[in-house]
């Protein structure tokens, strides 16, 4: 099995079918249907697309791209929507809902010619271990990263039995607390939603930040997004990372609280990204093109405060995902009720689509997660990582892109955003990935 132990490799493989605990537990309204995807129907709020210059026309007008249902999908949804894919001839683009990060990985390896996908607003992580066979039976499917698609706005969130110990960014007594509970004979569940990903990699920091170790005090299971609540409430899990609107609807139901916004953790971090198949878009790059600026296009259109409301009207819709816009919308504007006292007016440490870089997708930042990976054990220690990202990284595209739409002066001067430093003033310098991998306390590596 190579660096997976056989434990290790079923969670991997076997994400679109989630574990007995998952599944018992999910029978409220943040279960998803049945079928792996869901198309969307035309928009009534789409605009008449302008004629496409004949020397730009995309090669296909059709393409199929994923997206889970969390808030930061929403590009995709909004360029579905207000017609950003159709202004550039992609006039036939579905967006399709998926039941996990398991099922879009799995339809990403299809392709949309078996009946799967082309692309999909994605996990940063998941096009490096898809293009290198991790989490696909070492079947290396190539993938492009396009652009970044937000960043901020996931969170930790934790059951209310903590509340009195004050459990938040940084706790003193979170390693006690779990270990009294392991000596009771109960096993500490921390639930993420994809090995190797965003919310696995937050989750890892937090507990090793706080001295505990993720491989050997807790248990870190797999739950699909919309079923992190339903999950929370049955007592399933300890701790939970994923995106919004899945904390604000946990405390919206009383039935958890948040411990920190990933904001926090790590200010203006890289999330999702917008990806594909890197064969489609060799195949079809005009129409790879096309796709990119509706995307890049939705994003602007998603930062700009006059829209966040309709945003989170347009995507809390039951097409999309069946969320009261109201419990997306206050974490949008960085209001965030913490569940237990707290409160916080931050709209600096809320999700941002556009600015202060948001979409552009930093090498730097790739670089972090793939070496977060050989951390943990995901990639091998001797996996050149700077080859890998400048494979997969397609930022050449993103800077196009943006010129085409008239946002040159957006494009930032370096391919890395620098040093970056974390909650417990830790230090990532993209230039020395070794000594910062060296100075961690707790890895698997």
């Amino acid at each position: 099995m190579g660096m997976f132990s056989r434990r290790k490799f079923l969670t991997t493989a076997g994400l679109s079918t989630v574990g007995a605990i998952a599944i018992n537990a999910c029978t409220s309204s943040e279960t998803p249907t049945a079928t792996t995807t869901t198309a969307a129907s035309p928009s009534p709020t789409a605009t008449k697309a302008a004629p496409v210059n004949a020397a730009d026309a995309p090669e296909v007008t059709k393409a199929k791209l994923g997206f889970i249902a969390l808030t930061d999908a929403s590009p995709l949804i909004i360029a579905k929507e207000k017609g950003f894919f159709e202004k550039y001839g992609m006039k036939d683009v579905e967006v399709l809902k998926q039941a996990s990060w398991g099922t879009t990985r799995d339809n990403i390896v299809l392709g949309s010619d078996a009946g799967g996908i082309d692309g999909a607003h994605i996990l940063t992580p998941m096009p490096y271990l898809i293009s290198e066979g991790k989490v696909t039976n070492g079947n290396k499917v190539p993938m492009y990263i396009l652009a970044r698609l937000n960043t901020n706005g996931q969170a930790i969130s934790i059951a209310n039995e903590f509340k009195d110990l004050k459990v938040a960014l940084k706790s003193d007594s979170l390693k006690e607390s779990f270990a009294k509970i392991k000596s009771g004979g109960k096993d500490v569940k921390c639930a993420v939603t994809f090995p190797g990903g965003t919310h696995d990699l937050w989750m890892r920091y937090w507990l090793s930040a706080n001295g505990v170790d993720p491989d050997k005090d807790v248990s870190t299971i797999v739950v699909p997004p919309p079923q992190m609540v339903a999950n929370m409430k049955a007592g399933n899990m300890q701790a939970f990372c994923v995106g919004e609107p899945w904390n604000a609807r946990l405390i919206a139901q009383n039935s958890g609280y948040t411990a920190l916004i990933t904001g926090e953790l790590w200010k203006d971090h890289p999330e999702k990204a917008f990806s594909l198949r890197a064969d489609w878009v060799d195949k079809n790059p005009k129409a790879a093109m096309a796709l990119l600026k509706g995307v890049l296009e939705a994003q602007v259109w998603c930062e700009d405060p006059a829209n966040k409301e309709e945003m989170c009207k347009i995507v809390g819709a039951d097409k999309w995902f069946k969320v009261p816009p109201a419990e997306i919308l206050g974490r949008q504007l960085g209001k965030v009720d913490y569940g237990d006292g707290r409160t916080l007016d931050n709209p600096d440490l809320s999700m941002k689509f556009w600015k202060d870089n948001a979409s552009y997708p930093f090498k730097s930042h790739d670089l972090w997660f793939v070496t977060e990976d050989i951390r943990w054990g995901y990639f091998e220690a001797t996996l050149d990582s700077k080859a890998l990202v400048d494979k997969v990284n397609r930022e050449d595209l993103w800077k196009e892109a943006a010129k085409a739409i008239g946002k040159e002066a957006d494009i930032p001067k370096s391919t890395s955003r620098g040093i970056e430093t974390f909650f417990d003033g830790v230090k990532f310098d993209p230039e020395n990935p070794k000594a910062y991998l060296e100075g961690l306390k707790i890895k698997k590596v």
